[in-house]
């Protein structure tokens, strides 16, 4: 009975750890953007779960709200307005969850070896943008490395290998002289 008392103890505290490690991981202040694929649901009600990739009109069309626009918002601020959408005319008190599923990629080029298009993911920086792209080139410049920041493409930021990016951004990394 005992050894029944203490798995069943050890079982809670895993779920309880799980769990938390789930919402530790969920990027409190990524803002959606055209790109993004994400998922909604809505708990006990599988005919609202809804699965898209956000268009660059930034829309998803969800039952009975029709299209709601939800580039620029935060998964907290989609989950906040979905919930006051159906909950005085639909649900008396829905429980909605929502969740980036892909990411919008970032772009790489310049001395990299296969430069080109990959999948974000959150905390990245340069250098595991560079991993994804095969590796510095031969004639690649460690200290010619500019950030192009999603929102304003023109503005390059000089940056490192340790540089954190951004979902959308662009890296450019340039030839060195020798």
């Amino acid at each position: 009975m005992k050894f029944l008392h203490y798995t069943l103890l050890s079982l809670l505290f895993i779920i309880a750890i799980s769990s938390n490690a789930a919402i530790a991981n969920k990027p409190k202040n990524y803002i959606l953007g055209p790109g993004d694929t994400i998922e909604i649901k809505v708990f006990g009600q599988p005919d609202l779960d809804v699965r898209a990739l956000l268009g660059n009109s930034g829309e998803v069309n969800y039952p009975f709200l029709g299209k709601v626009v939800l580039a620029g918002m935060t998964i907290a601020e989609v989950e906040r307005i979905l919930t006051s959408g159906l909950a005085p005319n639909y649900l008396v008190n829905p429980d909605v969850y929502a969740q980036v599923i892909e990411y919008r990629p970032f772009y790489i080029h310049g001395e990299v070896k296969k430069p080109g298009g990959y999948s974000y993911h959150p905390g990245m920086t340069v250098n595991q943008a560079v991993a994804l792209a095969g590796g510095l080139t031969e004639r690649a410049s460690i200290e010619k490395i500019y950030v192009y920041k999603e929102k304003n493409k023109q503005q390059q930021i000089k940056g490192n290998l340790n540089s954190q990016i951004a979902a959308g951004d662009t890296i450019k990394i340039e030839q060195r002289l020798f």
